[in-house]
């Protein structure tokens, strides 16, 4: 294989511009007389779309069949990084045998909304739980020499006007937010590349954000992968190159090429960006043929088939089962109804890019009658159109199975044309015809069990009160229908636990007000507050909260445990003792929270610190330890541009959901308090704060007060109305006669000085 470095001294001005500007829609340029083969890059995550010979480039469904995989609404709900690096393994053998070198994915984008269409895409509403998955996704693609692109970098949360709009978002909101994420994979799990997204940041665009690519990605980050272009995102190559995009995609030939080359030659575009750009490029092609130890793989169809189908259960979310409902009993003979189009004709993945063609697709109702065997009598009805039309012929017919029933399951969902990439949805509710078909069923049968298939939540609470059980399936992939059976029947257990809040009302959303924005701005004004961190603050009732799911089983936590090996350092263990109470073999999400319970910024009530998927057999226990490190701890302080941890009291608290917290303990970290320096703009009550500064300013004040001043440093009113004043206001107020010396030997004073 070729030396990276050598081949980028030996290219010539348009090799490099080639390079970098792509070929294809789909490849990079080849460097032919070097030996550099092109990087075959595609869309992922939840499978290779790779397009068939005779498609047009730009058709996003004409295309190989492939293993479709549940997808990351689904697997964020998993909370399985074991899981997510088997599949990540998968998906490299298919790449390869489909001749693919890049996937891309995953998607790390927050759910700061439910509305935005392309959350089928993305893990969670929190960046721990969204770095850990996708850390663990990468390195399984990765280890065989298939890359990983990391997408959308970065604020891209919403599909309308994703080309233009500008997000604003401040820096402590992105720090804490919208970037851990992304910083969590890169950190552990080395990507081969990150995508730049088409959305502007804070006024520049996203592919031209040197503070985005350069300052934070690669310099702060520690990236050493290449930089590509979302689809198109690039407007002004002479400002993204030196900003740090590597390579603009989609490749338009030599056109692209002579582009690039053109603007070297007339000076636009310094050569040396152009260079530091190709010789990226190259290295990671190098890097990921060095991976690849043997020949192409022989992909096991059904080996796949079986790993989505755990998966897909392994990330159902059972969100209720009033009075054990669920499992369903296939031996007990009676009639089982089988309700709605989804039944048969299964809604398993998202619209857009991400779309793949199923090597083999699964329905539940073929998987339920398979694994009942003729031992309880099945009827299907379909319910409803997939195109939301009403039909009453088809609620009467549906009307008729159910009363015959002794057990009735319902599959509803959002069609596709509900939620895809490039639009977003309107609303959180199950179309009309769905409900009226529901309602219709639990008026004449209440043993109803409703099984759900949508990308983006929708609201449950009427759904739970018509139906005894309540499984979310999400989007599981082509052996969701599988899946759903072995739920049911009580095969699989329903393993998941929701990586993002169920709301009451989409005016209870945080962005609810500054969502989607105009056509050119949208502003982040909740702030940090996102998902659960939002409730949690403003204390508003949920429909499920984060974290949530039942299991088939029972769980008990015991014996907390929180230790400071060095109070200095900012780091703690926690443990406990885990134990599955019930008559089942079952999984439980243990989630450990973590509170600053006095800090000198606005905080939430409880963040996600760590987690850990426990499997266990009826009376099992096991003891779980998990580490907090100092960053579990921090802040961005927006006044230090730092991560800062204050001394004080910390609450640890660990359970099964952030609103089923079972164990808490508390902790007093010994750190030195953060300090700025002291400015003339610095507030009143921080001088008084600081004996030092305190002392400086009371000789200062003392050496110009006239009768009848205020004294400040004694006086709490005064202190009251000027504490949040900035010294140089209050002094240029009621002391005009200090000198410019007295200021400054007064700042060398308070800062330390003599």
């Amino acid at each position: 294989m070729f030396d990276p470095q050598a081949v980028a001294a030996l290219l010539t001005l348009d090799e490099k511009a080639a390079l970098v500007a792509g070929d294809t829609v789909w490849t990079t340029a080849a460097v032919e007389r070097l030996e550099v083969p092109a990087l075959v890059l595609t869309d992922g995550p939840h499978g290779v779309r790779r397009l068939a010979e005779d498609a047009d480039p730009g058709d996003l469904y004409n295309c190989r069949p492939a293993t479709a995989f549940p997808t990351a609404a689904a697997m964020g709900s998993s909370w399985d990084t074991e899981l997510l690096e088997e599949i990540g393994e998968a998906l490299a053998a298919e790449s390869r045998a489909l001749g693919v070198d890049v996937l891309l994915g995953p998607g790390l984008n927050i759910k700061r909304t439910p509305l935005c269409g392309r959350n089928f895409e993305y893990f969670s509403e929190d960046p721990v739980l969204s770095g850990h998955l996708a850390a663990a996704w990468v390195r399984g693609l990765q280890q065989s020499g298939v890359g990983a692109s990391l997408k959308h970098f970065a604020a891209n949360n919403q599909e309308t006007n994703r080309m233009r709009v500008n997000a604003e978002v401040d820096e402590r909101t992105l720090r804490e937010i919208y970037l851990p994420a992304f910083e969590y994979a890169v950190r552990n799990s080395a990507p081969a590349t990150v995508m730049a997204a088409y959305n502007a940041l804070n006024g520049v665009p996203a592919a031209q954000n040197r503070w985005l690519l350069t300052e934070v990605l690669r310099e702060e980050w520690g990236f050493d992968g290449f930089v590509v272009s979302d689809w198109g995102a690039v407007a002004d190559p002479a400002a993204a190159i030196p900003a740090g995009l590597d390579l603009r995609m989609p490749g338009t030939g030599d056109r692209g090429a002579a582009e690039l080359a053109a603007l070297v030659k007339e000076g636009t575009l310094d050569e040396a960006d152009l260079d530091r750009a190709a010789e990226r490029i190259l290295r990671v092609a190098a890097d990921l043929y060095a991976r690849r130890t043997t020949g192409v793989p022989a992909v096991d169809h059904e080996h796949h088939r079986q790993l989505t189908r755990r998966a897909a259960a392994e990330s159902a979310v059972l969100l209720t089962n009033e009075e054990a409902f669920l499992p369903l009993d296939a031996s007990r003979g009676g009639g089982l109804a089988v309700l709605g189009e989804f039944a048969r004709t299964p809604r398993f993945q998202g619209g857009g890019s991400s779309h793949v063609q199923p090597t083999r697709l699964e329905t539940a109702l073929e998987e339920l009658t398979r694994a009942v065997d003729g031992r309880r009598d099945i009827t299907f009805a379909p319910g409803f159109r997939l195109d939301s039309s009403p039909s009453p012929e088809l609620i009467d017919e549906a009307v008729a199975a159910a009363q015959n029933a002794d057990d009735v399951v319902v599959f509803l969902g959002l069609p596709e044309a509900a939620e895809s990439e490039g639009f977003d949805r309107t609303c959180l509710d199950l179309p009309d015809v769905q409900l009226d078909l529901l309602r219709a069923v639990a008026a004449v049968n209440p043993r109803i069990a409703v099984v759900l298939s949508n990308g983006g939540v929708v609201v449950t609470h009427e759904i739970e009160e018509l139906a005894r059980s309540v499984l979310e399936l999400w989007l599981g992939g082509q052996a969701s229908g599988g899946a759903a059976a072995d739920v049911l029947l009580g095969r699989a257990e329903p393993g998941g636990r929701l990586a993002e809040t169920i709301p009451l009302a989409l005016s209870h959303t945080p962005a609810h007000i500054n969502f989607p924005g105009t056509p050119e701005r949208v502003l982040y004004g909740e702030r940090l507050y996102v998902g659960y961190r939002w409730y949690d603050k403003t204390a508003r009732d949920v429909g499920h909260p984060f974290g949530h799911g039942l299991s088939y089983t029972t769980f008990a936590y015991t014996d907390l445990a929180v230790r400071v090996p060095d109070p200095r350092r900012n780091a703690a263990v926690v443990a406990f003792t885990l134990t599955n109470t019930g008559q089942r073999t079952g999984s439980e999400v243990a989630q450990v929270y973590v509170t600053d319970v006095e800090a000198s910024v606005d905080r939430p009530e409880r963040e996600l610190k760590a987690f850990r998927k426990v499997r266990l057999a009826p009376g099992e226990s096991r003891r779980v330890e998990l580490s907090l490190d100092e960053r579990d701890f921090a802040f961005w302080d927006e006044r230090r541009r730092a991560w800062t941890v204050e001394p004080g009291t910390f609450r640890i608290s660990a359970g099964a959901s952030s609103r089923d917290l079972r164990l808490t303990a508390v902790v007093d970290l010994s750190v030195a308090p953060p300090e700025l320096p002291l400015t003339l703009d610095s507030a009143v009550e921080e001088w008084i704060n600081r004996p030092q500064a305190r002392a400086a300013l009371r000789r200062v004040l003392a050496a110009v007060s006239r009768p009848g001043a205020r004294d400040f440093d004694n006086d709490e009113t005064g202190l009251l109305l000027m504490g949040s004043m900035p010294l140089r206001r209050m002094l240029a107020l009621g002391m005009p006669d200090v000198s410019p010396q007295a200021l400054a030997d007064l700042l060398a004073a308070a800062n330390g000085g003599a």
